[in-house]
């Protein structure tokens, strides 16, 4: 391709234009990221606080005060070894359950083989382009918002107009800004200059409600620290929000291309 082609026509190209600032290295969002969370995940020993298999604090709490659809479908986005979406298969959710890495899906459905559960279907794909076969009435992200670059942050949206139900929850727990959070909290348009995200993006509580601002906000907290032996995961440095889509009308971020590549 020469120096004066110009081919940039959708908002596909712009994204992947945008995409391809970034260097290799730094992809975490891709499919070309996944041998980067393959290596992540290959130690099972390794200290990571979400290797746990324990689901998070506040994803229990939603389902014990019943402010989720008992029996409803769920999407689980960067699902990693599956913690979450176990939890979520023994409370009688179905689910399916996305991440990137054949690692660590190879993990979680041998979480899934020991727990007998058969409610719950681990698909190793790019969620952006995968044939997801929603709507579904919860979509849960642990950790995986806060890995996306900014531009991908439209691609994120059209992703919840396409498969959230009207009615259906959205909840992420995410790195938080501020005193005793965590990520980076440099401007978007210096991780373009930097061509890397530094680890992933903190936000504050407002940056957040201001993303979102077209679902119905239930509850945004720091999550609840937990001891070692708590049967349930919690970091402080993470927010949790939960939000709802509004039963009688779709988000406003439709878009007339595939939110992908």
């Amino acid at each position: 391709m020469s120096q004066t082609d110009r081919h940039i026509r959708t908002t596909d190209d712009v994204l992947a234009l945008l995409d391809g600032l970034f260097s290799p290295g730094a992809d975490r969002w891709t499919e070309g990221g996944a041998a980067w969370w393959d290596g992540f995940y290959a130690d099972r020993e390794k200290p990571v606080p979400f290797f746990v298999a324990k689901p998070d604090e506040n994803l229990v709490a939603y389902v014990e005060q019943g402010l989720l659809p008992a029996g409803g479908r769920v999407l689980d986005l960067g699902c990693g070894p599956g913690r979450n979406a176990l939890h979520l298969a023994s409370a009688g959710f179905d689910v399916t359950a996305v991440d990137l890495s054949p690692t660590a899906i190879a993990w979680a459905e041998e979480r899934a083989a020991e727990a007998g559960a058969e409610n719950v279907r681990f698909l190793c794909a790019d969620a952006f382009t995968a044939p997801l076969d929603g709507p579904y009435d919860l979509v849960y992200d642990s950790g995986c918002f806060h890995h996306l670059p900014p531009h991908r942050r439209v691609s994120y949206l059209a992703l919840l107009d396409r498969v959230l139900a009207p009615g259906g929850h959205f909840a992420l727990t995410a790195f938080a800004a501020g005193e005793g959070g965590m990520g980076s909290e440099l401007p978007d348009a210096e991780f373009y200059r930097k061509g890397r995200l530094e680890g992933g993006l903190a936000y504050t509580d407002a940056s957040l409600r201001t993303i979102f601002t077209d679902l119905t906000e239930i509850e945004l907290r720091r999550m609840r620290a937990q001891d070692a032996d708590s049967p349930v995961f919690g970091e402080s440095f993470l927010w949790t929000a939960l939000f709802r889509r509004r039963p009688d009308r779709r988000t406003d971020h439709r878009t007339d291309h595939h939110p992908g590549r």
